[in-house]
């Protein structure tokens, strides 16, 4: 029989790990090729993952909630059958019609015994180059508690499948380095110290028996303790993955945005009618970005081992605020291409799909660089983490009305303006202070010339 290997697809660059929220399909159902095979989330989107053929599902390899690394086989499907898709009694073909063979050569991998098929399943993983090499959480958790950061942890040679590290590679690694160095920094955790990695994560307070830790559940006092939510748990993890990846520095500029606000204001009303599309600020932050990244490219880069990634590609993160209070960050793909209609009608229906959990994998992907408005929450600038793999992410603060000094032909005067301020988080690897300031200070400039 021909088998398919169904995988876990790969949803975004810094996406490298999906949960199975739900099977579709059970073992011995029949599946037609694109039929929703089985739901999935990360951390940014929830979707589902289509049959790549027709055929029977023989084999599912994680149950629900399993977390499951971009690659991993999560199904096989059987494509030659030996009866057509029954019919309502489950017994008869229907029409009458002989079996179909259904055959991806591409992908099809046959299997010449059991204990084949056994060695190939679960364990396969994506390619462990630099750039996109898979760690599971159990590694970066021990990398966190030992002080040993991403770059440290790429030269760790790897024992597992396709040179993935293992837990035994890393805490043989911290063995090694504290022997030889007399590293003292952290306590001496041994093996035990961390769960396997096949028993998954643990609830909040709960020790490896299955019994409370009494040492994290006094808290004393009157508290209500709550659990993360998976989406929580995620977020968390790629903030100190980014923390950890990229060294961070924040540089702040004041502008004034008068004329841009009280065009809009003029205009927005005419402008939903004629174009039938709420015009925000938002479009108007994205054309001033876009017009400082053409003249400072390396703000639109990445970073894969010692290589910097100039993306030519202008892709425009927005940073969304879900019901939840989770955020979520679509993508404006090409924002260059468009004008201003365009970017307001992209805005727009990209953070309602958002709020209405209808975003797609891709609407969240190839991002190259991030806005985020914290002033919608109240906030005066805020200090932002760079949305991995991009190197820079822009914040823009709330508009407040302020007395400020106004240069004009008569001399000095006081005036009453809109004044807004930004804050850009950099990766100080790539980015340099000057760079980083004189591209903000450009962003500002563009916004304060707004003439509509």
């Amino acid at each position: 029989m021909a088998i398919v290997d169904l995988l876990m697809p790969k949803m975004g660059e810094s996406i490298m790990e999906a949960t199975i929220l739900k099977w579709n399909k059970q073992p011995g159902d029949f599946v037609q090729q694109d039929e929703s095979l089985l739901d999935i989330a990360t951390d940014k989107v929830d979707s589902d993952v289509p049959s790549t053929t027709a055929g029977i599902l023989k084999e599912i390899l994680f149950p629900v909630d399993a977390i499951v690394p971009v690659g991993a086989i999560i199904a096989r499907i059987e494509t030659e059958v030996t009866a057509s898709f029954p019919n309502e009694t489950g017994n008869e073909p229907v029409n009458g019609q002989q079996s179909t063979v259904f055959e991806e050569p591409s992908t099809v991998n046959r299997q010449s015994s059991t204990q084949d098929e056994e060695t190939s399943t679960v364990n396969r993983q994506p390619s462990t180059h630099s750039e996109n090499r898979f760690y599971s959480p159990l590694v970066l958790n021990i990398a966190s508690n030992e002080g040993i950061s991403l770059s440290e942890l790429e030269k760790i040679p790897g024992s597992g499948n396709e040179g993935r590290v293992t837990k035994k590679d890393i805490l043989s690694y911290v063995g090694k380095r504290k022997d030889g160095n007399g590293f003292h920094g952290r306590p001496n955790f041994s093996e035990s110290t961390y769960a396997s990695e096949s028993t998954g994560s643990r609830s909040f307070g709960e020790s490896k028996s299955g019994q409370t830790d009494p040492v994290i559940s006094n808290y004393g006092g009157n508290v209500e303790i709550q659990e993360m939510d998976r989406m929580r748990k995620l977020i968390a993890e790629h903030m100190v993955r980014s923390k950890q990846t990229s060294p961070h520095v924040t540089s702040f500029s004041e502008a004034d945005v008068t004329n841009l606000v009280l065009w809009r204001e003029k205009e927005k009303t005419e402008f939903e009618k004629r174009e039938g599309t709420k015009l925000t600020l938002t479009p108007l932050f994205i054309e001033a970005l876009i017009k400082c990244i053409k003249k400072y490219p390396l703000i639109n880069s990445s970073l894969q081992g010692d290589k910097i990634i100039i993306r030519r590609d202008i892709n425009i993160g927005m940073a969304t605020a879900l019901p939840s209070g989770s955020l979520i960050v679509p993508v404006i793909k090409n924002a260059d291409n468009y004008n201003r209609v365009g970017l307001a009608r992209q805005v727009n229906n990209l953070a309602n799909n958002a709020r209405n959990n209808k975003l797609k994998p891709e609407d969240i992907q190839e991002g190259t660089f991030t806005l985020t408005n914290v002033g919608v929450f109240g906030s005066l600038m805020g200090t932002p983490i760079i949305n991995q793999p991009q190197v820079a992410i822009l914040a823009v603060g709330a508009i407040k009305k302020r007395p400020v000094v106004i240069e004009t032909e008569q001399g000095d005067a006081i005036g009453i303006r809109h004044m807004m301020y930004l804050s850009m988080s950099y990766d100080h690897r790539i980015i340099d202070g000057s760079l980083g300031a004189t591209f903000l200070t450009a962003v500002a400039r563009e916004l304060e010339a707004f003439q509509g």
